[in-house]
């Protein structure tokens, strides 16, 4: 059996900020990977790292000062090549639901969440009269189990799972393909946070039109254990590069991680054998010429004096083998 197309295919994105006096910060740098119909492909990686700019690249939601190389392909259409008003009116809401972090914030404080899911949809399907976009709203409210009662609320109204399930409506219902969540469980209980992804992996396991094989989901966070529930795939992001590719079984059971920071994240959890990773990530405007890990690594040697390539899915001179990874 055939592997399905990506939704997404990213070949080396990478984002440079340019800073007053021409210094420029390297916020993402040649990221390669892919997200399918049916799968949850989770980023991971301390805050800063340049996940959450990564997503913004997608959606083309980056500052001015900013440039962007490599491709991001969404079917036939490049999103970093692709101008505003074409990410508007084609990308953003339906082929790409955007689930932003903290969405209380990015909710209209002075309208209901009723107007809001109303306005989306109006803008997404123009044609429909009044009394069908107001059904429409009532019908995504009830996706996502938020209450009806709750709609003609305000959005600093809510608690923060109300707020979540708010913004997941909202990124659903132009039925895009592809959903991006940035930081979905931030600022909620375990019980909201097990809650959330669930909801979200049944989001993307539902069939979607035209391609009836679910929707693909690309989730960036630094919460290991919503990674761990919710994603087929890790992707491991370090000072602005992605360091290791793996599948979800093998990255959170056994084999094990490959990439030296990769184990480090795990040993620092807390239920886990708690080892706190040494040292502080480089500045993304100051990185050094070889590996970014080097000077918190126990491995290092002179070879990581040279940027490692990505080699079988790791990025390091010294990837953790099979036996130690075990023990």
């Amino acid at each position: 059996m055939t592997s399905p197309s990506p939704l997404l295919s990213v070949r080396g994105l990478s984002v440079r900020f340019l800073m007053p006096g021409g210094r420029r910060v390297a916020a993402v740098s040649d990221a390669h990977f892919d997200v399918a119909p049916g799968e949850c492909l989770a980023l991971i990686g301390e805050s800063g790292c340049g996940k959450s700019v990564l997503a913004s690249a997608l959606l083309g939601l980056l500052p001015a000062n900013t440039q962007t190389a490599g491709e991001a392909r969404l079917g036939d259409l490049d999103l970093l090549s692709a101008g505003e008003r074409t990410l508007a009116r084609e990308v953003r809401g339906r082929r790409v639901g955007l689930i932003p972090q903290s969405p209380a914030a990015h909710l209209t404080p002075v309208r209901t969440i009723r107007s809001h899911l109303e306005e989306t949809i109006a803008a997404l399907t123009p044609a429909r009269g009044r009394t069908a976009v107001r059904a429409a709203a009532e019908a995504a409210a009830a996706r996502t189990a938020f209450p009806t009662d709750h709609l003609d609320r305000y959005p600093h109204e809510l608690s923060g799972g109300l707020a979540q399930r708010a913004a997941t409506a909202l990124a659903l219902v132009g039925d895009a393909p592809l959903l991006l969540a940035d930081e979905p469980t931030t600022g909620l209980d375990r019980g909201l946070v097990k809650h959330t992804v669930d909801e979200l992996r049944r989001h993307v396991n539902a069939p979607t039109q035209p391609t009836h094989t679910g929707r693909g989901l690309l989730m960036i966070t630094h919460d290991l254990a919503a990674a761990e529930r919710i994603a087929d795939r890790i992707a491991v992001m370090y000072a602005g590069r992605i360091v290791e590719l793996a599948d979800a079984a093998d990255f959170f059971g056994s084999p094990g991680p490959r990439h030296p920071y990769s184990l480090g994240l795990l040993r620092a959890l807390p239920d886990r054998a708690f080892a706190p990773i040494p040292g502080m990530p480089p500045e993304l405007g100051n990185l050094p010429s070889g590996c970014a890990f080097a000077e918190r690594c126990a491995r290092t040697s002179d070879a990581c004096g040279t940027r490692p390539p990505m080699t079988g899915a790791v990025a390091c001179h010294h990837p953790h083998v099979t036996e130690e990874r075990r023990a």
